[in-house]
């Protein structure tokens, strides 16, 4: 890849169960993180944490990671992802 133009990795979290009227939004190295009832953003930012101390142990950033080691890390973390090739019912 060329030096001008770096791969940049990210994951989105979304929390959809918000009745309280809040915004949240996080923003940390990795993720972000957006709705969500206070309790439903607090698990999310959990497992965003679990998730950059594991890459942290194994020496990797997100942008390291093959697809089946990305979902590996999320199982342990149990962060449910969809995919972009998963299908829609």
């Amino acid at each position: 890849m060329d030096d001008k133009r770096k791969r940049k990795a990210m994951l989105l979290g979304v929390g959809v169960d918000c009745d309280d009227g809040e915004v949240r939004v996080t923003s940390a190295e990795n993720f972000v993180l957006v709705g969500g009832s206070h309790d439903t953003h607090e698990c999310m930012q959990d497992r965003c944490i679990k998730f950059n101390e594991i890459l942290g142990s194994r020496g990797k950033r997100i942008e390291d990671l093959e697809r089946q080691e990305l979902m590996d890390v999320a199982a342990e973390c149990e962060m449910p992802l969809v995919s972009s090739d998963q299908k829609r019912h």
